[in-house]
């Protein structure tokens, strides 16, 4: 139910409300609109049981489905893609009816609700699911083979959609408050869910293994990982106590392991500094090797670096700090703070996700390397912004903007820090939105508004031009002998950042606005030079 209001997603004001040049279908609004059949009913609890059969690629399996009624409808949607079937659908022993439309199937509920009532239906589907092409970007189902031969399988599904592999409310604005995963497979193999392990079972010639989540749970952060796992783990003294942190990797990658991984406290120190404590104490820290890159999978973080640092052996910034820590395990475990804490709502703000993450490996840094690292490195990483959308997208139709979300955020917050001039108030609005917004879905005004309420600072304009425009904001300055002129262009009404200038090497504030601005230089002709912190274009113009 991770809903806490039912709120209108807020678009911003007319002039930023994006051109509608792309053309989208029914099934793009059926995926991504909080539509009626979504909307009367309030997410309780899943149990998810699925049996995966490695030789033939099949899965079949159940999804119980546990709901509150928050108004009084009859008909109810879920979701599911084919290749996948739905076999069938039940509630109270009884068959349903149900039709379908493309990935949405609507039921046809015969038990009359009042509001507040609990319901449950369970539904049973199967079929061989659609293979991941590129994961995690273009994901479904891994099926690969380890060193030995043994199968490595493994989900991904952001993007996609969770209803790839299981049938379930495919819309980020509603969670279960708990979960359960119960995974089938063959004896010789080791089956990783998320949350905590409660018990393995034996079946036949199978292993269920019954995974618990105590915490509301986005649809995307469920997860499947199978192979010929071994275990290990440790415990970190943690800002709420002791966090168990457990490693379930391929038998041959035991020792790489447990040397890579000694970077995971070093990251759960950092971002509890940071970002406040873990946010599921109670389900435990997993990082689980996977045949992919690695994904935000919340408590089973997975990983695929090929245990290394950097970004598969790669600084993407390009200053060399990007070589002092494990990629996959930095950015991907951030997301427990920005993305399965604190959701977005619609995928229209999936920057809420990227940009603070991205912008979490600066910090990192920060905390173990100092300042200047930090800002060598997320400055480095403007090199990968390409600036062609903005980085907020559609709404209602599952469509993310620009991927500049993530390097074009981290450099939007990295400013934003230096504006508010006072890191322990940058330290604490960090904290505090992972407090305010504690195991929500939230929206980018909402993210917008907490941060000018806390900073004392009317940041719309700002928010508005390096979210809902595509264009970098240009400073442009002349000099006529000690006279300096400034104004700023490419900018949306009303911007009007401060920024810090090197007059001759010393710093100083200045004031632009869309109009030229003149100060008086203390010499004539002055060296210039804009302070590197800012994301801005300063351009020197020719009378």
């Amino acid at each position: 139910m991770k809903q806490i209001v039912f709120l209108f997603l807020i678009l911003s004001s007319p002039a930023f409300v994006l051109s509608q040049s792309e053309e989208f279908t029914k099934q793009d609004s059926l995926r991504g609109s909080i539509t009626p059949q979504r909307a009367w009913w309030d997410l309780v609890y899943y149990h998810l049981e699925v049996d995966v059969d490695p030789e033939q690629k099949f899965i079949s399996g159940r999804n119980t489905i546990h709901y509150r009624v928050l108004d009084s409808m009859q008909e109810l949607q879920i979701d599911l893609q084919p290749p996948l079937a739905i076999d069938q659908i039940t509630q109270d022993g009884e068959t349903l009816e149900y039709v379908s439309n493309g990935n949405a199937h609507f039921i046809s509920l015969e038990k009359q609700h009042s509001v507040g009532d609990l319901g449950q239906i369970i539904v049973h589907y199967s079929g061989n699911p659609r293979e991941a092409a590129f994961p995690p970007w273009d994901g479904g189902f891994s099926w690969k083979k380890d060193s030995r031969g043994n199968p490595f399988i493994a989900t991904s599904c952001q993007g996609i959609g969770a209803s790839v592999w299981w049938p379930n409310k495919d819309h980020m604005y509603d969670e279960p408050d708990s979960m359960r995963i119960s995974i089938g497979t063959p004896k010789k193999l080791v089956a990783v869910g998320n949350g905590r392990l409660e018990r393995v079972e034996e079946k036949d010639d199978k292993k269920i293994y019954h995974w618990v989540v105590r915490n509301p749970i986005n649809n995307y952060g469920v997860n499947v990982n199978i192979g010929d796992y071994v275990n290990f783990g440790e415990q970190y003294k943690g800002e709420k106590g002791i966090l168990d942190l457990d490693y379930y990797v391929l038998r041959d990658n035991l020792n790489k392991a447990k040397d890579q991984f000694m970077q995971v406290p070093m990251m759960l120190e950092a971002f509890e500094y940071w970002f406040g404590p873990y946010p599921f104490y109670e389900d435990s820290f997993k990082l689980v090797e996977v045949p992919y890159l690695g994904m935000e999978h919340q408590s089973s973080v997975t990983y695929g670096n090929q245990y290394q640092n950097g970004y598969l052996g790669r600084d993407l910034s390009g200053s060399g700090w990007g070589m002092e820590f494990d990629f996959i395990i930095v950015h991907e475990a951030g997301h427990e703070w920005f993305a399965n804490n604190i959701t977005y709502r619609d995928a229209a703000d999936m920057w809420v996700h990227e940009g603070f993450t991205a912008y979490s490996e600066n910090l990192y840094l920060d905390y173990h390397y100092g300042n200047k690292a930090a800002a060598d490195y997320v400055i480095g990483t403007r090199a990968n912004i390409k600036n062609d959308r903005p980085v907020i997208g559609y709404y209602g139709v599952n469509k993310p903007g620009s991927s500049d979300m993530y390097y074009k955020g981290s450099n939007l917050l990295h400013t934003l820090r230096v504006l508010i001039e006072d890191d322990a108030l940058w330290r604490d609005i960090l904290r505090g939105l992972n407090t305010e917004f504690y195991h929500q879905t939230v929206s980018t005004k909402q993210v917008e508004d907490y941060i000018s309420m806390r900073s004392a600072k009317d940041l719309t304009a700002f928010f508005n031009q390096y979210l809902r425009t595509a264009d970098i904001p240009v400073l442009e300055y002349k000099t006529k002998a000690d006279i300096l002129y400034f104004r700023y262009t490419d900018v949306v009404e009303d911007f009007d950042m401060p920024v810090r200038i090197l007059i001759n090497n010393q710093p100083e504030w200045i004031f632009p606005k869309a109009e030229w601005t003149e100060i008086k230089v203390k010499v004539k002709n002055p060296d210039l030079s804009l302070d590197r912190n800012f994301f801005v274009d300063f351009r020197r113009i020719q009378d």
